[in-house]
């Protein structure tokens, strides 16, 4: 199968691997000096766990014109950067399209994607549960076995057939969800809450493991953001997610404390624009829930007044 993954990042590269293994005919759109580094070395990624080190050749294109044609499209980026892609995406002539990564606005997204289309588009969302870094000349993968989260906003992902010709063969699974919005929205309550406090505390994860107030503060934290999801009559999957948060605290916390104190934790970098834009998708929610969320509120101000300062 002819496949494109738009974006070169630790996701999208690993994602790019998984399809060459799987024998597709596999072009990796990137730019700059990323796109040079894959034409002269090649896939190179580092999967961490596995200790172990690939290298795959695949094609390279640093723009998509409007007659280029893929079975698949993944496009593996940051939230903030889908706006700046759906017109591009929209005039180009490939009908199937996975959206991969955060987003809390996924029926936006599509609806703009839609409406600006010429050929009909076919359009599902996805989220790949690995991480990592980059490094210089490669990608560090940090992951389990490979998963994907995927599901279309209504029933179910049209071309699904495609996608499971185009990982057959591979360890990598594809966990169809019939809710992806739902998922999307309830994944983003726990990566801000996590996200914002190593942003803040500069990524010293063993001083936040050490540091019980803050623990504490999280877990509260979370709760709050499911109770904003509640409010404003979202669904939270997977819902027994809520209980552990609400409930069982006290093993949440021995979670968060082991969790900063690995090593694992250093090796897995986030990009702090997007989650200031995934607060502002937030704060729209959390304006219609109109509640308490005092724990919440500390810790995106903190993450806020940080953002500034550094860019001043």
């Amino acid at each position: 199968m002819k496949i494109l993954v738009y974006g070169a990042g630790v996701l999208g590269s690993y994602l790019a691997h998984v399809l060459v293994q799987g024998g597709n005919d596999v072009t990796v759109l990137a730019r700059g000096s990323r796109a040079e580094e894959l034409s002269k070395d090649g896939l190179v990624v580092r999967h961490y766990f596995q200790r172990k080190t690939t290298v795959d050749k695949v094609k390279v294109i640093q723009t998509l014109q409007e007659d280029d044609s893929y079975d698949l499209i993944f496009v593996v980026m940051k939230y903030n950067d889908f706006p700046a892609v759906l017109p591009i995406l929209a005039k180009n002539q490939s009908s199937n399209i996975v959206l991969v990564g955060n987003n809390p606005t996924a029926d936006a997204t599509e609806q703009e994607l839609l409406e600006n289309s010429l050929p009909d588009k076919k359009v599902a969302f996805g989220f790949q549960l690995s991480g990592g870094r980059r490094e210089k000349g490669r990608m560090i993968s940090v992951r389990g076995g490979g998963q994907m989260v995927l599901g279309s906003l209504n029933g179910p992902v049209p071309f699904k057939d495609l996608i499971d010709k185009a990982f057959a063969g591979v360890k990598y699974k594809i966990d169809y969800h019939e809710h992806i919005d739902a998922w999307l929205k309830s994944h983003i309550v726990p990566i801000l809450v996590l996200s914002s406090v190593s942003y803040v505390k500069d990524n010293q994860f063993k001083h936040i493991a050490k540091d019980k107030k803050l623990l504490q503060q999280m877990i509260a934290a979370v709760d709050e953001g499911f109770k904003v999801m509640e409010a404003v009559g979202y669904t939270i999957t997977p819902a027994n997610q809520v209980d552990f948060f609400r409930h069982k605290r006290r093993l949440v916390y021995f979670f968060l404390k082991i969790y900063h104190r690995l090593p694992v934790a250093k090796m897995i970098d986030g990009s702090f624009v997007e989650i200031a834009h995934l607060h502002k998708a937030f704060d729209v929610w959390k304006r219609r829930a109109n509640i308490a969320t005092p724990n919440w509120n500390e810790l995106e101000e903190a993450f806020t007044s940080k953002m500034v300062r550094e860019a001043k």
